[in-house]
């Protein structure tokens, strides 16, 4: 990212969003189209049927912190998932990244996902 980028991001001033563009409501941050995933509010195992458009960073963080009990009961809204102190860490964190900047949240890969493709919410993980 250009240094005019980076300064904007560092003082969390909106980068202007063109027509078709999306933002992630969780990081707040623009989503290349290469980048964005499918998240199901209540888990489809759950019943699920309303998703919304994350970060996939964002989306799997979610899914490395949280199982589908957790989210189903208590994490189904947006504005929940961003109030959970282990989310609202890490969005802190990611907020200065970058849009296009992607890393496997910690233990994704070792719970069996692949790290490429997706685009919708898989199996569990571990309870909070």
């Amino acid at each position: 990212a250009g240094r005019i980028r980076r300064k904007l991001i560092q003082k969390s001033i909106p980068l202007p969003v063109a027509e078709g563009d999306v933002v992630c409501p969780l990081c707040e941050r623009l989503i290349p189209e290469s980048q964005r995933d499918e998240h199901h509010l209540v888990p489809k195992s759950k019943g699920g049927k309303q998703t919304v458009t994350l970060h996939r960073i964002c989306h799997r963080q979610i899914h490395a912190l949280f199982d589908e009990r957790t989210l189903a009961d208590y994490l189904s809204a947006v504005e929940a998932l961003k109030m959970h102190p282990e989310m609202k860490r890490f969005l802190s964190w990611v907020k200065s990244k970058p849009p296009e900047f992607f890393d496997e949240p910690e233990g994704a890969l070792a719970l069996g996902e692949e790290s490429e493709g997706g685009g919708e919410c898989k199996g569990a993980r571990r309870n909070v």
